[in-house]
């Protein structure tokens, strides 16, 4: 399946603005006369309204709490470090900024193995020490079912490990660059694309290689995607970075922020609502001082469950 029925979150202790990740993330910004317990209340706040939306339409949300030290102030994101797949396979990435690298957690991994049932571990963390890095759905966008995995190049997304994983996991590879709006490279993949299992959201725009986007936008059609093409200026305001979700009844869910929402037409929210409820969540403190968006709040579990 393309969309999860399980995600898991991490609950922030000390939520701040990250100056190691801000040289490559351009979306970041701090709130200027806000203190830190004031923006960690607020991102407390609105990290427990997407809990409980998601929970309220059906998802299964698992929810770990961050810990005071070692300071991690993204770990809010979890899904740059850990991928859980459908055939028992756990991969861990090499994270770009030093302070990012102390998020992974395997008591979280092991709390996990309680449940459901990991038969490898595949430990890709060496690449820091070569300064080759490849943040996880961060980097890779995988469209399941067809077995094709996604990536923009960047500093953060290194173009020999995105192949090695889709060797090792079974998938064809789509690597190209993309740049935003001041002609920088876009840190991450999955902020300027989503991909659903009949739909995909693109800022193609953003792809300036013409025969890079031509081998996207092939790639989408061959397998049966719709693309919703969106702007440089949808992008800043995270409409790229949505995950749909399975709840436990009914029709496959659209997470995205408030933001995201708002930015898109309503010609593409029509289009988009054809294939999933569309939910927005508000996350203003999260996006500005994290910049990353709902998607990269959640690390989907496709893990088969154990077996009682």
């Amino acid at each position: 399946m393309q969309a999860a029925a399980t995600v898991f979150l991490i609950r922030p202790v000390r939520f701040s603005f990250n100056a190691e990740t801000a040289a490559s993330n351009h979306f970041q910004q701090p709130l200027a006369g806000l203190t830190e317990q004031t923006v960690q209340q607020q991102a407390y706040a609105e990290f427990d309204g997407v809990v409980a939306t998601l929970r309220a339409k059906g998802v299964q949300v698992l929810v770990f709490e961050d810990t005071p030290e070692p300071h991690t102030p993204d770990s809010i994101f979890p899904n740059n470090w850990l991928t859980l797949h459908p055939d028992g396979r756990a991969v861990l990435y090499p994270m770009c900024a030093p302070n990012r690298r102390l998020e992974r957690r395997p008591d979280i991994l092991a709390a996990l193995g309680q449940s459901f049932a990991i038969r490898e571990v595949l430990d890709l963390s060496g690449a820091e020490q070569e300064e080759r890095f490849l943040e996880g759905t961060g980097s890779i966008l995988f469209d399941h079912p067809n077995r094709v995995a996604y990536a923009c190049l960047s500093p953060r997304t290194d173009a020999a490990l995105f192949e090695e994983v889709c060797a090792q996991l079974a998938y064809r590879p789509v690597a190209f660059h993309a740049a935003d709006l001041q002609g920088q490279a876009i840190y991450h993949t999955n902020v300027m694309m989503c991909i659903g299992a009949q739909f995909a959201v693109v800022c193609l725009e953003s792809i300036w290689d013409a025969a890079e986007r031509t081998a996207v936008v092939d790639s989408l059609a061959a397998t049966g995607h719709e693309i919703v093409d969106i702007s440089l200026a949808q992008v800043t305001r995270f409409a790229g970075n949505m995950l749909t979700l399975q709840p436990a009844e009914g029709q496959e869910l659209l997470a995205m922020s408030q933001s995201a929402f708002d930015a898109l037409t309503p010609a593409q929210r029509h289009t988009l609502g054809q294939y999933a409820e569309l939910v927005p969540l508000a996350i203003p403190t999260i996006e500005t001082i994290g910049g990353g968006s709902v998607r990269c709040m959640l690390a989907e579990v496709f893990l088969p469950e154990k077996v009682a």
